[in-house]
């Protein structure tokens, strides 16, 4: 597969791992940084673009769902803002904060920009610590 393919591959699994379906980006972003480490920013930047999209795809979904009732538990969300986006890639709990966020009907550029920073910092750790792997490996 070339680096291409490679990184359109790495967009899509990001994004769909960011929505409300199963997937993890994270193989697929080793096997791209394996198989071509000079597109370590790129792949960085694109993972992060695909996964906060599909953040901000379940953050209108919640924002769609009607507000007919008001609940506890997401006055925490409503009290922290968007800030808690930094979260948004944590698994399962994740999903549930842009939910959230979305039916709050929270800021959605600054819960795309939390969300973005979040998973940025988040694939960087992954990449930086499967780098390190790669180093010590040989």
């Amino acid at each position: 597969m070339s680096d291409t393919a490679s990184l359109y591959s790495l967009f899509i699994s990001s994004f769909l791992a960011a929505t409300l379906l199963p997937g993890g980006s994270e193989a697929i972003l080793f096997g791209v940084l394996r198989a071509y480490p000079e597109t370590l920013w790129l792949a960085l930047i694109i993972a992060t673009i695909g996964n906060t999209l599909g953040g901000m795809v379940t953050f209108g979904m919640g924002w769609l769902l009607p507000q007919t009732q008001q609940l506890k538990h997401v006055e925490k969300l409503r009290r922290y803002g968007t800030p808690a986006l930094l979260l948004a890639w944590v698994p399962l709990i994740g999903d549930a904060l842009c939910l959230t966020a979305g039916w709050l009907r929270l800021n959605w550029w600054q819960a795309a920009l939390f969300m973005a920073i979040g998973k940025f910092a988040r694939y960087w750790v992954i990449a930086m610590s499967m780098q390190s792997a790669l180093i010590f490996s040989f």
